[in-house]
């Protein structure tokens, strides 16, 4: 009968106790191996624009964007910014006589910015999106040795408002208009040709072009034939139209004629609709005008770059109905009312344009010159990222039509809230004399620390 040796431990025992000491070596490299993680994660945020790291001792100053305010800024040399947009719509934040900038931040969005390469010293800081530093987005950052910071950033800027400075500033702005710039939009865009058929071709070229949005202020725009906004394009019921779009842009575009009822071929919305129109490329855009509207014009392929830049126009078939003889909320319209004048108010706030009414920025917005007792029919066109509530001083506005559909019950206004996107017929009776002002009932859009500017224009009635 065969013997069997016991083994005890020392076999299957040893085996289990260098399989578990196997496992506590893994786990604690694993733990070492996340604390490193975790620390090179924890320098790495802390690198930003300007490069270099924060290290232990570098001190980090917030800095909050909101409309339209940034707050004096000191901090040590070596020290880092932390850029919140505690605002509603995007900002950025530029170090003037330097290469640092935030990206465009959206709101809530923060960045950091890295000041070790930044002599000490004192620098103007702004947001640099069109109008905002005009609005009041802009400050002084301090930089120099930690002990001789004051330290903290100081959003208690009433109590370092030169209120006399303000009051000039806003008199000198306000006797400036209306100011002479170069450029003016909406030109109405005669055809090309007129071919056999009757259709009529409408050229439209894309490029960057220099733009005066303000006395001084030339911008990069994108454009549709040079100017902003586009020209403007007006058919009659029936009419077949061809649109053919040249691209001289260094970026793939397309062309969404907005509020005009297509083929889905002529859309506009590349790549699902159509071929991209590369640099260089042309493409031709068919529609025949079968109903009364008020539409628009604008690229959907990057739209968030071309579209606030100035690649906005307005397109008119046929003519919106007047609601003659009839009386709204006590407001009289005579039997075969004449129209003196009929134009259309485009409105934007973003991009290299910024805030403006027909691609300009007060002072250089241009008045409206009528005579005593004159009707006249404006349409908004809201091709902005912000709804804007438009208010004329003194007269009543009467709504006769929505995106180019007439209303079957007109209505009165002092002040019409137009969302992006939307068009707006509006019918004034100028009965008074004098200079009204128009303007964009967000005040921050039209006036700020250095004067008047932005979505604010005039009515001069003769």
């Amino acid at each position: 009968m065969e013997t069997v040796t016991p083994q005890g431990p020392n076999k299957r025992d040893n085996l289990f106790a260098i399989a578990v000491g196997v496992s506590l070596t893994a786990l604690l490299l694993a733990v070492i191996g996340f604390g490193f993680g975790m620390r090179a994660i924890d320098e790495s945020e802390a690198k930003s624009v300007g490069g270099g790291s924060a290290g232990g001792a570098a001190e980090t100053m917030d800095v909050s964007l909101t409309e339209f305010s940034i707050g004096d800024v000191s901090v040590a040399s070596g020290g880092m910014l932390r850029v919140t947009n505690d605002g509603t719509v995007p900002h950025n934040l530029l170090i003037d006589g330097s290469d640092l900038k935030t990206a465009d931040l959206n709101a809530g969005d923060s960045a950091q910015l890295m000041l070790s390469n930044l002599a000490p010293g004192t620098y103007t800081i702004y947001c640099n999106i069109a109008g905002h530093r005009d609005a009041g987005m802009e400050a002084q950052l301090v930089v120099g040795d930690a002990g001789a910071v004051a330290g903290g950033t100081d959003n208690s800027s009433s109590d370092h408002m030169d209120y006399q400075a303000m009051t000039d500033a806003m008199i000198s702005t306000m006797s400036q208009y209306p100011a002479a710039t170069e450029g003016v939009g909406n030109p109405i865009l005669e055809p090309t040709e007129v071919k056999a058929d009757g259709t009529k071709v409408f050229d439209l070229v894309a490029a960057i072009t220099p733009w005066e949005r303000a006395p001084g202020d030339i911008v990069d725009a994108w454009t549709y034939n040079g100017v902003v906004p586009a020209p403007s394009i007006h058919l009659e019921i029936g009419d077949k139209a061809e649109f053919r779009l040249k691209n001289d842009l260094p970026i793939a575009t397309d062309l969404h004629l907005h509020g005009l009822n297509v083929d889905m071929q002529f859309d506009g919305v590349a790549p699902i609709t159509q071929d991209l129109i590369k640099p260089g490329e042309t493409f031709t855009y068919e529609y025949t005008a079968d109903e009364v509207t008020v539409a628009m014009y604008h690229p959907h392929f990057h739209s968030q770059i071309g579209l606030p830049n100035g690649m906005f126009g307005t397109i008119f078939v046929g003519q919106v109905p007047i609601p003659s003889g009839r009386t709204i909320s006590g407001k009289a319209i005579p039997e075969n009312v004449t129209i003196a004048q009929e134009f259309p108010m485009v409105l934007n706030d973003s991009g290299v344009i910024g805030y403006s009414l027909n691609g300009k920025s007060f002072p250089a917005t241009a008045p409206i010159v009528a005579n005593n007792g004159d009707w006249v029919l404006f349409h908004y066109f809201n091709e902005g990222t912000q709804a804007h509530p438009m208010h004329l001083h003194q007269f009543d506005q009467i709504v006769v039509a929505k995106d180019g559909f007439p209303l079957d019950q007109p209505y009165l206004v002092d002040t019409l809230n137009v969302a992006p996107g939307e068009r707006y017929s509006v019918l004034v009776h100028l009965d008074k004399p004098g200079t009204w002002v128009w303007h964009c009932h967000i005040l921050p859009h039209v006036e700020g620390d250095k004067g008047m500017f932005g979505m604010v224009t005039a009515i001069v009635v003769q």
